[in-house]
């Protein structure tokens, strides 16, 4: 039975993540910022099979929180073997070029927080020797591209921070795994004019997620063709690059 922290517990990749752990009678201690959202995330797991539930409202920029929460976690579940950190939003690039205090909020929200969060989380999964640290970076964070390069930059830095991170708790027991989704069907790309056949589903992606923790992955990409996608990309050279349309 595992205990597993998830922060952003109401995004639909986390809870699709969540529905197949607790079917295996897992206990969760769930974070989100929205009350009636993590409610029902909370009841659809209880349904599921899912052993103790435990509900922490959080806003994950605010950086004052995360002690407190991280002691009612462990205060509720003991140990943590799985911390799934999965929040973050899709900025509106236009909106980040014109205004600098929208950019940083917004490298706040998909960067900053989840690095501080990191931090906290890794320093205790070192104390317990054990666990697994699994963070949702995304496919944007390879290259940057004018469409969407604030929200690549966040992600750069969580998947070069995970690198670090991992190569440092690899020698007490502890695992960290970096997730980057390509296009997926959520609330948060919706009305994006996406190409239909390279959207997945969020169940999809979590039953790559959840066999990609268990496996102990370093970097996983999904769908898996991501990898391929990216491998390309990445090797444009600049003077080619600079003149696409991404």
């Amino acid at each position: 039975m595992k205990k597993v922290l998830i922060i952003g517990a109401t995004s639909a990749i986390a809870a699709s993540c969540a529905r197949l752990w607790a079917g295996e009678g897992s206990e969760f201690f769930l974070v989100a910022r929205s009350a009636d959202k993590l409610q029902q995330t909370a009841a659809d797991l209880a349904a599921r099979g899912a052993g103790s539930i435990h509900q922490h409202l959080m806003d994950a920029t605010d950086y004052s929180a995360h002690p407190q929460m991280l002691a009612d976690c462990m205060a509720a579940l003991g140990q943590i073997d799985i911390a799934l950190i999965a929040h973050g939003t899709l900025p509106d690039q236009q909106a980040c070029e014109r205004d600098v205090q929208v950019a940083l909020q917004e490298f706040a929200n998909n960067g900053t927080s989840v690095i501080a969060l990191l931090t906290l989380i890794a320093n205790q999964l070192e104390i317990q020797r054990c666990g697994t640290l699994a963070v949702i970076s995304s496919v944007a964070g390879d290259r940057g591209r004018p469409s969407n390069y604030l929200y690549g930059t966040a992600k750069a830095a969580v998947s070069t921070f995970c690198e670090g991170l991992r190569a440092r708790l690899y020698k007490v027991g502890v695992h960290v795994i970096t997730i980057k989704p390509g296009f997926v069907d959520t609330p948060m790309t919706q009305g994006l004019p996406l190409p239909a056949l390279l959207v997945a589903r969020p169940a999809a992606v979590a039953k790559r997620i959840v066999a990609g923790i268990t496996s102990k992955v370093a970097t996983l990409y999904t769908p898996g063709f991501w990898a391929l996608i990216m491998l390309i990309i990445r090797a444009i050279p600049q003077p080619v690059f600079k003149r696409l349309k991404l």
